[in-house]
């Protein structure tokens, strides 16, 4: 029985109990009212002499579509934003066609609006869909296996500690490591990386990656919200509900605003005696297209980063690292893999190069040490050796043909009375090798610097961030090496959490705004005080993950540059759409105080209201075409 994944309906519950219930009742509202609408133009059309029965079913429909337009404004008052600014002028605009017993502008007016409104909520259920369909990528069935059986078993009740059994086309229903067996594993789908990852013995798997081939046992390490997806749908459902800083700040004078159109209204009726120029200004001055400017973009600019595995925790975060002009990585795990290879090997004599590697390979294959696992994943063919065990803390030991031998620290070499030589000069981590009493020679292992490291740099140099300073607790020697690759020329070595946390906030004193970027527990103060904190999330901490404005999803370093260009994309955009609303809703206004609507005005005020909304959510539309995957 293969394992199966869970696939959106399409009836996938979106919108939340109250708005549906909300949206059911508009809908009914307006069928009914656009019933009676119709049937009072029939019965006027046929019997003109009934005036009183055509104009009562014309204020029965006027009544249907006010009465929820009412209830949304009344409850703007309790918690006053934008959206409440339009429900209120539109709440106004209904009650003064009730008075003056214009019943059918009365009942098309919110009938229009209301698709503005659409508009907006779809924008919304744009981001709800992306989590939905993350969500969607859960397996639903897992293969454990205990003691030597498999059994499948609901995802949900996986724990910590199992071991799950997947199979080619089985998506990873939980995180954790690799424990038996090779694969490629597709994880586009959650870290945007389009080109298959190859894993092994000790590598860590993300739940609702896909196994593309090969059989593999995982223990599981975390599952349910914990997860790597838990913790994307997470932060994708908080950046949703987030507002960006000018909505907040045109939130803080709403309340003016509604006053100053009230009184610019009470103004016009004075000097006009006009109704019909009084509603057209009302609707005019709903601000639609300002409400929709910030939110639509953010979204956008939230679904895009997520596509591309940046993970922001609000919308805020955009405006901020857009400013961005100096960065300050982290070295182990953020410049580097923080994974350990072999870069070369140092025999005693050159004839015992082949067995050095071959009696390396053998004891660092049973070792749990990073050491030991890398020295594992060196090409060749292991020796055969006997009674291997682990020296804990020192190495490993076992049994050749011709006697013990030894893999590790001098001093288990020393212990067991094999004479050591000096180590080679090296500035990453030495393992000392020895057969029968003898030194075979030395292992050389280094944390590789990630691909592209030097090129992302570059682009961002190109992006205006000139200032980039590196650091790390490592010794010098290792740092300057390091730095030398990535063409980082700052480098600040033996900094511990505190050193970090002082040259950050040394950058900040004399005017930078750095993005910080790192992973460990060490790096997290930093990431607080810095203008941005960037995480990468692949084998990130959760302390890291906690203290970080952005998650990258994988280890990809170039997401860094891709971070920056779309957080300066949707600036532009944000500017547009605001620039483009304000000027929109202004020339609306001075169409209405002008006279510029001959009779009917507040219809057509609501019909332009509605293009500037479709405008203002189409250009922020454009940002979805971002793709640097």
């Amino acid at each position: 029985m293969s394992a199966t994944t869970t696939v959106a309906s399409p009836g996938a519950m979106l919108l939340t109990g109250s708005e549906r219930r909300r949206w059911r009742l508009r809908i009914v509202a307006v069928l009914l009212a656009a019933g009676l609408i119709a049937f009072s133009f029939v019965l006027a059309a046929l019997f003109p002499e009934r005036t009183v029965e055509v104009g009562l079913l014309q204020a029965i429909a006027a009544v249907l579509v006010a009465g929820p337009a009412f209830a949304s404004a009344l409850r703007s008052l309790h918690q006053p934003d934008l959206h409440g600014v339009v429900d209120q002028l539109v709440a106004l605009a209904i009650l003064a066609c009730l008075v003056s017993a214009n019943f059918v502008t009365a009942t098309l007016l919110p009938v229009i609006m209301l698709v503005g409104q659409m508009l907006e909520d779809r924008s919304l259920l744009g981001t709800r869909e992306a989590v939905e369909a993350l969500t969607a990528l859960t397996a639903s069935t897992a293969r454990v296996v205990r003691e030597g059986q498999v059994d499948t078993v609901p995802a949900e009740r996986l724990v910590a500690g199992d071991v799950i059994e997947v199979r080619p086309g089985d998506r990873i229903p939980a995180d954790g490591v690799v424990v038996t067996g090779t694969a490629s594993v597709d994880t586009a789908s959650l870290t945007g990386e389009s080109l298959p990852v190859e894993v092994a013995v000790g590598d860590t798997v993300l739940g609702s990656s896909l196994s593309l081939n090969g059989l593999l046992h995982v223990r599981v390490s975390r599952v349910g919200a914990q997860s790597a997806l838990g913790r994307v749908v997470a932060l994708m459902q908080d950046a949703e509900r987030s507002k960006p800083p000018i909505t907040r700040l045109l939130e803080r004078y709403a309340g003016r605003y509604l006053v100053l159109v009230l009184l610019v209204a009470l103004i016009l009726w004075f000097t006009t005696q006009s109704m019909g120029a009084v509603l057209a200004l009302l609707v005019a001055a709903c601000p639609s297209a300002m409400v929709l400017a910030a939110p639509s973009t953010a979204l956008a600019a939230v679904s895009v980063a997520a596509r591309h595995g940046i993970l922001v925790k609000s919308s805020i975060v955009f405006e901020r690292l857009a400013e961005a002009d100096a960065l300050v990585v982290d070295k182990t795990g953020t410049v580097t893999t923080g994974r350990l290879r072999v870069v070369r090997l140092a025999p005693s004599r050159e004839d015992d190069r082949a067995r050095l590697a071959s009696v390396a390979m053998a004891l660092g294959a049973a070792s749990t040490h990073p050491v030991g696992r890398a020295i594992a994943q060196w090409p060749g063919t292991p020796a055969a050796l006997d009674d291997i065990r682990e020296e804990a803390g020192f190495g490993m030991r076992g049994q050749g043909p011709s006697g013990p031998v030894f893999l590790g620290r001098e001093s288990l070499l020393g212990q067991h009375g094999v004479s050591v030589s000096e180590p080679p000069d090296h500035d990453g981590p030495v393992a000392a090798v020895a057969e029968a009493g003898r030194l075979l020679g030395w292992v050389c292992l280094a944390d590789e610097v990630r691909e592209g490291v030097a090129d992302t740099l570059l682009a961002l140099r190109g992006l205006g961030i000139r200032r980039q300073a590196l650091l790390t607790g490592d010794r010098p020697s290792e740092a300057a090496r390091v730095a030398a690759i990535a063409g980082l020329e700052d480098v600040v070595a033996g900094a511990l959490p505190p050193d970090k946390l002082a040259f950050v906030q040394a950058v900040v004193a004399a005017g930078g705004k750095p993005l910080v970027v790192g992973d460990g527990i060490n790096d997290a103060l930093a990431l607080r005080a810095g203008l941005v904190g960037m995480a990468m999330g692949g084998q990130g901490s959760d302390i890291a993950l906690a203290s970080a404005d952005i998650v990258l999803a994988g280890d990809d370093f170039s997401r860094i540059a891709t971070a920056v260009r779309l957080a300066r994309r949707t600036r532009r955009t944000l500017r547009v759409n605001l620039g483009l609303s304000a000027a929109w809703t202004l020339a609306l206004v001075g169409m209405a105080l002008g006279g510029g609507w001959a009779g009917n005005g507040a219809l057509a005020a609501a019909m332009l209201q509605n293009l500037g909304a479709f405008i203002v959510i189409a250009n922020a539309g454009r940002l979805l075409k971002f793709n640097e995957t």
